[in-house]
């Protein structure tokens, strides 16, 4: 146990000196970039010292971007994923100093330094990534992984381990039926533990004995756990006790949140007006058609509102009922699948936000319909109606659309009780990530336009 404990603290520091490297050397490049192409500019308006202001600026802000995008996490995200992450925080980086630079200077600066010192970056991710990687699996080959399961046998689950081999192997799945002790052994022989879908009783047994041998133990969560994770500690009747007061946000936080949403709907609209633009004009031009949808969905306490959408499907998509889209579906325009791709007939959802029917982030809008026949399924779906349904959501940049019902309310349960303004920014952050992932967009929006509102 002892030398595992030790393994984990080496393998924390190796990444943590990895990326301060990193981080020093974007840091150093872009004072490079300031002295040699703005500095001579600015020696008038700056007074001594303030250029090392602008630098530690540049430092903060690329760390703060990293940390969200959590870019830093070498042995986590795949290779392709770590560099648009980490391209994704020094093009924001560079943006938020370009508007620095402008503020200092009274007006317009040259930008075209910052846009090469992003591509001189670009080259540097790619082999510090690469050698990173490299030394990261020669120090730390992939763990043994065992799975636990109980009467439902997790063939997805598995499937999805076999996905990341480069940092688990699958050793064995073994069901409960072998008995606590038997699975004691089994369990000292790996290196970590998933326990899927067990009973309460075997679980708490299980993960005691792993906490007591230092074991990293990974539990399929219930809808209780989830809940459980926004308690607050509390000493009532001289007892440690969990109080989940099962309400959603606090007026404090919905407060913030609505300010939040206000600021960023109006500076995505702003900053995304071109594009709106020419959604606009390409959905027009493609068969004559209205440009917007809308449909109606469901938002907190289960309110219904109507979406705005740019139509990407023909105008008589639903001549022979409505129905679901699949993959390649002819109902859908060819200018429809370019918006689809890049979730750009999301867009007009902005004024949903600016009117206070969606937020930012929060669980996607379903149907009615749809909605009513989860919660046949699944009782508690309504629980995720407890926020406003959201643009973006923790369940759209950690999984698909197209995921199971189960999975979506357990993805947006932890964002409702797990809800800060910090991760609302994350979330947004992820969203932009999630944009150039092929296998997060296929399926993203595919969905069926029943009973759609033209205008």
């Amino acid at each position: 146990m002892v030398e595992k404990k030790r393994n984990e603290e080496s393998k924390h520091l190796i990444i943590l000196w990895a990326n301060v490297l990193l981080l020093a050397t974007e840091t150093a490049m872009f004072a490079a970039v300031w002295r040699w192409f703005y500095a001579a500019d600015f020696k008038r308006r700056y007074v001594p010292g303030e250029d090392w202001l602008l630098i530690g600026m540049y430092l903060f802000f690329l760390a703060l971007f990293v940390r969200g995008l959590n870019a830093h996490r070498i042995g986590y995200l795949r290779i392709t994923e770590m560099w648009i992450s980490q391209m994704i925080a020094a093009v924001l980086t560079s943006v938020v100093t370009y508007g620095e630079l402008c503020i200092a200077a009274g007006t317009y600066v040259n930008g075209l330094p910052l846009i090469g010192l992003d591509m001189a970056e670009g080259f540097l991710l790619l082999g510090w990534i690469y050698l990173a990687r490299v030394l990261y699996l020669s120090l730390y080959p992939p763990q043994s992984m065992l799975v636990i399961y109980g009467e439902i046998y997790p063939g997805e689950l598995i499937e999805k381990i076999n996905l990341h081999r480069d940092a688990y192997h699958l050793c064995r799945s073994v069901g409960i039926g072998l008995g606590r002790e038997r699975l004691k052994k089994i369990i000292l022989e790996a290196d970590a533990v998933i326990l899927s879908d067990i009973s309460d009783e075997v679980r708490n047994a299980l993960i005691k004995f792993c906490y007591r041998r230092g074991i990293r133990v990974y539990v399929t969560p219930k809808i209780s756990d989830l809940i459980l994770r926004g308690a607050e500690d509390v000493q009532l009747f001289y007892t440690p006790l969990l109080l989940s007061r099962n309400r959603g946000l606090t007026v404090e936080q919905r407060f913030f949140k609505r300010i939040f949403d206000i600021v960023t709907a109006l500076a995505g609209l702003l900053l995304a007006s071109p594009l709106f633009l020419a959604a606009a004009l390409a959905v027009k031009l493609c068969d004559g058609g209205p440009v917007f949808y809308r449909q109606e969905r469901l938002t907190r306490d289960s309110r219904p509102f109507y979406v705005i959408k740019f139509r990407s499907m023909r105008v008589d998509a639903e001549r022979d009922g409505a129905r679901m889209a699949t993959k390649g579906d002819p109902r859908i325009t060819p200018v429809g699948k370019f918006l689809r791709r890049f979730h750009l007939d999301e867009l007009p959802q902005l004024l949903n936000v600016l009117r206070g029917e969606m937020s930012m982030v929060g669980p996607r809008p379903e149907r009615r319909e749809i909605a009513e026949k989860y919660e046949e399924q699944i009782p508690e779906f309504s629980c995720r109606l407890k926020v406003k349904a959201g643009l973006t959501g923790y369940a759209q940049v950690n999984g698909k659309y197209n995921s199971t019902p189960y999975d979506k309310l357990k993805l947006d349960i932890t964002y409702i009780e797990q809800y800060s303004l910090w991760l609302d920014i994350k979330i947004l952050l992820w969203t932009i990530r999630v944009l150039f992932q092929e296998e997060h967009a296929e399926g993203f929006s595919l969905e069926s336009e029943p009973g759609e509102k033209m205008k």
